[in-house]
């Protein structure tokens, strides 16, 4: 499976509903087509909760690297992506709310005094839970309480999750209100990296040049190669045929076309060349791939086996 996301790079999927805007779950990387998910974002705030494994999680400009018993904060509208690290797995407990489960109505004290501070410091678009740091202990302990909540849902499990949901949130602006941020905004540099993904995302199937996608957010294409090398730790043309191999997937699975029909809708010209990437991006040739899916999918059907649920 992969994120499902429209052309600005926003998540599609609901994070609750209008009633109760809060959604736990739990997730393993390797549910995620090649280790990885792509980047995203969502109005919504995500807490993170690393329960196995390791993860290398990018939020904006910056990278983490999270082992068991760590955790983020990811800030509303934050791009993010998460990938395995030397392909290990990770299992992760995640919990998404939107901003108003903690103030409320529409400009209350809460909201202009608490929240939005927050919110709108684009200097503090995430923030590491090192278990060995003293200010987020207390949060990975309330994130360990909702942990045990999603696992044995509660009578009170509403109000419960707004409790600690607001202690955590407490705790956070204990920590902001005591940090200096003196870094420049980084709202253009992350809008421009939005643009380019966006049409990376646009245009993949047809032929792509860094002089056009250079000209689309007006710099020259040595400055566009290294903007996106360094934000995306990768270079363009490799993120292009990367995304190439994740689109052909779905094809793949559904036996919707020919292998060499799937190289031709995902923007490749030579079959050979897209098994060669294939098996580098994913360890096995396409033909292989093709047949682990349907054998997983049997079992998966034989066996009853379900996907992670979610509240």
């Amino acid at each position: 499976m992969q994120i499902q996301i429209n052309e600005e790079k926003k998540e599609l999927k609901q994070h609750g509903d209008y009633t109760f805007p809060v959604h736990l779950s739990g997730e393993l990387l390797s549910r995620y087509e090649g280790g990885a998910f792509f980047w995203h974002w969502h109005t919504e705030i995500e807490l993170t909760l690393i329960l196995k494994g390791q993860i290398e999680y990018r939020v904006n400009e910056r990278t983490y690297h999270l082992r068991a018993g760590d955790g983020l904060f990811c800030n509303s509208n934050a791009m993010h992506a998460g990938r395995r690290i030397d392909g290990q797995d990770c299992q992760y407990f995640s919990t998404t709310f939107h901003p108003r489960f903690l103030y409320g109505f529409e400009n209350s004290i809460l909201q202009t005094r608490y929240v939005d501070p927050i919110l709108n410091t684009a200097a503090f678009s995430s923030a590491a839970l090192y278990h060995s740091e003293a200010w987020s202990r207390e949060i990975l302990r309330l994130l360990g309480e909702i942990y045990q909540l999603y696992q044995v849902p509660a009578p009170d499990q509403e109000l419960q999750l707004h409790i600690l949901l607001s202690e955590i949130w407490r705790q956070l602006y204990g920590y902001f209100t005591s940090c200096s941020f003196e870094e420049p905004s980084s709202f253009e540099s992350i809008s421009r990296l939005k643009e380019i993904l966006s049409y990376i995302h646009r245009t993949y199937a047809g032929p792509v040049t860094l002089e056009e996608i250079a000209d689309h957010v007006h710099l020259s294409k040595s400055e566009c190669c290294r903007f996106f090398k360094r934000h995306m730790n990768m270079t363009i043309f490799d993120y292009l045929l990367y995304y190439r191999i994740q689109q052909s997937l779905p094809l793949l699975q559904e036996g919707l076309c020919t292998i060499s029909k799937a190289a031709e809708v995902c923007g490749f010209s030579n079959a050979c060349y897209y098994g060669k990437l294939f098996k580098r991006y994913m360890n096995c040739t396409p033909r292989q791939y093709q047949a682990r899916f349907r054998r997983d999918s049997t079992v998966s059907r034989t066996s009853g086996t379900a996907p992670v649920s979610s509240v």
